[in-house]
C-alpha cells in the first residue's frame, strides 16, 4: 500500500473502500478515499474519507466519536477497490445501528423494511441466534430445545462429551475426525454462551485485547 501509483483511481480521482470489522468479519460500511484520504488513514490508523456530496476529506467519528481504528489495509486483484479492516468505536452507521446493512432484499429485489443482524459476522453468528431464538421459544423435537430443557448440567457434560471426543479424534490424527469432532465442540460451546446471554461480541472483544500479547500468565507474587 506504500505504492500508491498502482491504486486504480476513477476519473474523479476516487476509490471505493469496503470497512470490515476486524474481529468478526461484519461488513461495516462503504466509503470513498482519494488519495490523501489513504494517506491520512495510514497516518493516523483512523479511517478519513472522501465526502462526494460535501467535496471535502473527513473523519469517521469526527463529530459522534465513532471512529474506525485502522487494523489493516488491502487492495483487490485489479487494485480498484480498497478493504479496510477496522475496530469500529460505537455504532458505524449514523442510524446508530452496528453496521450500515441491515436490510434485507427481498424477493421482488426491493429493501425489506425490518431490521435484521443476520448481515453481520458469520456462521457462527447465525448457530447462536438460532439458539438465543430456541431459548425464547422452545420448539418440539428440537435438539437445542431439549438441552436447554435439561439444564446448565445437560449442557455441560455434552461440552466434556464432545471435548473428550476432541482429544481422542486429536490422539489418532484422522483429519476429518478432528474436523467433526471440533464442529461438535463449538456448538456445544455457543449453547453454552446463549444459555448464559454472553455474546460473540463479548468473545470477541476478549480475543482482541489479547491478540498480539503473551499468552503468559504474570507470576504471582
Amino acid at each position: 500500500m506504500n505504492d500508491q501509483s498502482s491504486i486504480t483511481f476513477d476519473e474523479q480521482g476516487l476509490i471505493p473502500v469496503v470497512v470490515q470489522d476486524w474481529r468478526d468479519g461484519t461488513v461495516l460500511m462503504l466509503g470513498y478515499m482519494n488519495r490523501e484520504a489513504i494517506h491520512k488513514t495510514l497516518e493516523t490508523r483512523s479511517v478519513h474519507f472522501w465526502s462526494r456530496s460535501r467535496n471535502k476529506l473527513w473523519e469517521k467519528g469526527e463529530t459522534s466519536g465513532h471512529r474506525l481504528v485502522v487494523k489493516d489495509l488491502f487492495v483487490d486483484c485489479d487494485r480498484d477497490t480498497v478493504l479496510v479492516k477496522a475496530e469500529p468505536v460505537g455504532p458505524t452507521c449514523h442510524t446508530g445501528e452496528r453496521s450500515c446493512f441491515f436490510n434485507r432484499v427481498t424477493d421482488q429485489g426491493t429493501p425489506d423494511t425490518g431490521k435484521t443482524t443476520e448481515a453481520f459476522g458469520g456462521i457462527l453468528e447465525r448457530i447462536y441466534q438460532t439458539i438465543r431464538d430456541r431459548c425464547a421459544s422452545p420448539k418440539s423435537g428440537s435438539y437445542v430445545s431439549t438441552l436447554l430443557e435439561g439444564g446448565v448440567d445437560r449442557i455441560l457434560k455434552k461440552v466434556a462429551e464432545e471435548a473428550g471426543e476432541v482429544l481422542l479424534a486429536a490422539k489418532n490424527g484422522k483429519r476429518e475426525d478432528i474436523v467433526y469432532e471440533v464442529a461438535d465442540l463449538l456448538f456445544h460451546t455457543l449453547l453454552v454462551l446463549g444459555y448464559h446471554r454472553i455474546t460473540l461480541d463479548e468473545i470477541y472483544q476478549e480475543l482482541a485485547k489479547r491478540y498480539g500479547k503473551s499468552g503468559l500468565r504474570p507470576a504471582q507474587p
